[in-house]
């Protein structure tokens, strides 16, 4: 067989699926890795493409990229790429990384506790992971600033109407709704087609109303739409239930009013919760916080610090969550395959837009 690219990863999930591609990928130019992934999304996204549409993806798929370290403190680099983005920062991803970079001896094991630094897109991320014989137990990272931009912000939804919203910068921008606006909807699998539509509906309304702006990463938008709720689980103190985009969505196309809801507690997410919890005085500093997902799994949060972020309050968190290894594959391009990017389907996948990887910021009213 002729093949055009192989690529090595090893396929972890915690809750959410997320690969982690460990061979087969050429030198990627650049002097940091936000810088890395910006040539990659611009010079070579197949490969985020074949890795995360079909036949070899599906929309709640995310990958990872594992590149030598640009940072002399870092011990290795980490791309994230999702299915309309590069994001900044993932917390999921990036604790399946440090379990496939500590179980598989690409960075030794040091038991019971092994730390080291990551550098992903948005910086340097202190990682602390507990192993015991050889398994990773719990991974706890401290994540970029996070800083709340929009306390209850109202913006108008067609479908919806008006809907109350938070949006904050937990490494993606978030905007956060509680659920308990829409009194028929629960945070459970069941109603996964329900809360991706709500979600959905929410997220582009708040990219046409609610322009965002990071001091360090001009032009990203609102990327991601989190409902909230409560929770009757005794181990944790909040529900989310988190959706990933797999298209541009058009309020004129209701096939587009849909995503892939993150399977896992969401890393990025609990930490914009958090900002946006803290702003309002709900959430102190070193107060545990034990975000539920929509199968029921907790990553628990705190907020160590508060910090300034180009004049803005900003708080600094940490996650402690848990990945699980699923399999170690070998993916081909065949050289004769006739989707040499994948392939979406309008059954499970919204429209595709080639045109922008990822929704920018509107501009702020003058």
């Amino acid at each position: 067989m002729s093949v055009k690219r192989m690529i090595q990863a090893v396929e972890t999930h915690s809750g959410e699926p997320m690969r982690v591609i460990t061979g087969g990928v050429g030198h990627i130019p650049g002097e940091t890795v936000y810088e890395q992934a910006k040539w990659l999304e611009e010079n070579d996204d197949q490969l985020r493409k074949l890795m995360l549409r079909e036949p070899r993806g599906y929309p709640p798929l995310c990958c990872n990229l594992i590149v030598p370290p640009k940072h002399p403190e870092a011990a290795a680099g980490f791309i994230i790429m999702e299915q309309v983005e590069y994001p900044m920062m993932s917390g999921g991803n990036t604790i399946a990384v440090v379990t496939v970079l500590l179980e598989t001896g690409i960075i030794p094991m040091q038991e019971p506790v092994t730390k080291f630094n990551l550098e992903a897109p948005a910086g340097l991320i202190g990682i602390t992971a507990e192993c015991r014989d050889g398994k990773v137990e719990q991974v706890t990272f401290e994540n970029v600033p996070a800083f709340s931009v929009y306390r209850d912000a109202v913006i108008e939804v067609p479908e919806l109407g008006q809907v109350t919203v938070d949006v904050a910068w937990g490494g993606m921008f978030y905007v956060i709704a509680d659920v308990d606006q829409f009194p028929s909807l629960d945070l459970v699998p069941e109603r996964g087609r329900d809360i991706t539509r709500t979600a959905a509906l929410i997220l582009r309304a708040a990219q046409d109303q609610l322009p965002v702006e990071h001091p360090d990463y001009p032009g990203i938008g609102i990327t991601i739409a989190q409902l909230s709720g409560a929770t009757d689980n005794p181990e944790a103190d909040r529900k989310n239930a988190v959706m990933v985009a797999s298209g541009a969505i058009d309020f004129d196309d209701p096939s587009s009013w849909t995503g892939g809801i993150d399977r896992c507690p969401c890393g990025t997410g609990t930490c914009a919760k958090m900002a946006a919890l803290h702003a309002k005085g709900e959430l102190p500093l070193g107060q545990p916080f034990r975000h539920e997902g929509m199968l029921g799994t907790v990553y628990t949060g705190e907020l160590v610090r508060e910090v300034e972020i180009a004049g803005r309050a900003g708080v600094v968190p940490t996650i402690s969550g848990q990945a699980w290894i699923t399999g170690y594959t070998t993916w081909v391009l065949d050289a004769d395959d006739p989707f040499p990017e994948g392939f979406t389907v309008g059954d499970i996948w919204a429209a595709q837009e080639e045109a922008a990887v990822a929704p920018r910021s509107p501009e702020p009213a003058a």
